[in-house]
């Protein structure tokens, strides 16, 4: 067995047809990560609130590494005006959030949508207005606490996301 270095893997570089939305993420470090994980399951666009760190700012270009570069994205200043945009566009709008209604992540079916936003909500307050969902989805967890970091629900909701859309 011998352990592969960066120049030994060639990926099959693919783009799906998912857009991530950040309601109010804060932490640089969720910033960047954010690109890093969206980048890896080739997410098409991200959209960040305006009031959040941009990827000028140190700590994301170092978490982020040169992902930054890889993958569109953009700020928004109106959180209901961008989700009523994107589902006009035709997107199905899909909330990482712990609801009465939500679908367990591993049992919704993804493939049945032609274009994804998948919403991540505020590292305090998760998700301001579920009202503009169409759908949300839960991550199960077997232990006491009942949420994760945000950018870990990503990370695990992409890799189910993109299992079922290839």
């Amino acid at each position: 067995m011998k352990q592969l270095t960066h120049e030994d893997i060639q990926n099959q570089q693919k783009e799906f047809p998912i857009t991530i939305v950040c309601d109010a993420i804060r932490t640089p470090e969720n910033i960047g990560m954010c690109f890093r994980i969206s980048e890896s399951f080739g997410v098409k666009k991200i959209y960040f609130h305006e009031d959040s760190p941009t990827v000028e700012n140190r700590i994301v270009k170092k978490t982020a590494r040169n992902t930054v570069h890889e993958v569109a994205h953009e700020p928004y200043h109106d959180f209901t005006q961008l989700i009523n945009q994107l589902k006009q566009e035709g997107n199905t709008i899909i909330g990482i959030e712990i609801t009465d209604k939500s679908v367990r992540l591993q049992e919704f079916n993804f493939s049945k949508f032609e274009k994804i936003v998948l919403l991540l909500g505020s590292e305090r307050h998760g998700i301001a207005d579920i009202s503009l969902l169409d759908h949300t989805v839960s991550i199960p967890m077997y232990g006491v606490n009942s949420s994760m970091n945000v950018v870990h629900s990503l990370a695990i909701s992409l890799y189910e996301v993109t299992n079922q859309l290839q």
